[in-house]
């Protein structure tokens, strides 16, 4: 199937997704400061650049769009057009996800990823019950999470 926009058209629109500061990110970030809990964001000198890192925890949080990662979720399909340059790109972003959480486990961190579809879609969690699971899961103590939105 052809694309609907002139290249130029879709360049600009794929230049303005954000990898940093995403909605679910800001709402996950924010929830979490009003609840007393301060991190550092974008960590530069970890694996990956974890969204939120809890030094005093030994925790990281990974807030993932469900579409760039290739969650198995409603939120996600595999693009029509271009389809191999699509399963080669979600596929390296896998590869990227499964090595640098490996390298910050076995740096000692505990890690815990957020997927988009528990803010957003039909099978979203809401807010408040997103926040007090990722609250329970740093004040745990358990080495890795997942936190996804769950089917109705």
């Amino acid at each position: 199937m052809a694309d609907v926009v002139d290249n130029a058209t879709r360049s600009r629109m794929m230049s303005g997704i954000r990898g940093k500061d995403t909605r679910p990110e800001m709402t996950v970030r924010r929830g979490l400061h009003a609840m007393g809990f301060r991190y550092r964001l974008h960590d530069p000198e970890l694996p990956g650049r974890p969204d939120l890192v809890f030094p005093g925890l030994n925790a990281v949080v990974l807030v993932n769009g469900c579409f760039w990662h290739g969650h198995d979720c409603h939120l996600f399909k595999w693009p029509a057009s271009r389809a191999d340059f699509w399963r080669r790109k979600i596929g390296r972003t896998r590869e990227r996800d499964r090595e640098a959480r490996g390298e910050l486990e076995a740096g000692g961190w505990r890690v815990l990823t957020v997927w988009e579809c528990a803010l957003k879609g039909r099978a979203r969690l809401g807010t408040a019950d997103l926040l007090e699971r990722v609250v329970k899961w740093l004040r745990s103590g358990s080495p890795s999470g997942e936190i996804k939105g769950v089917p109705r």
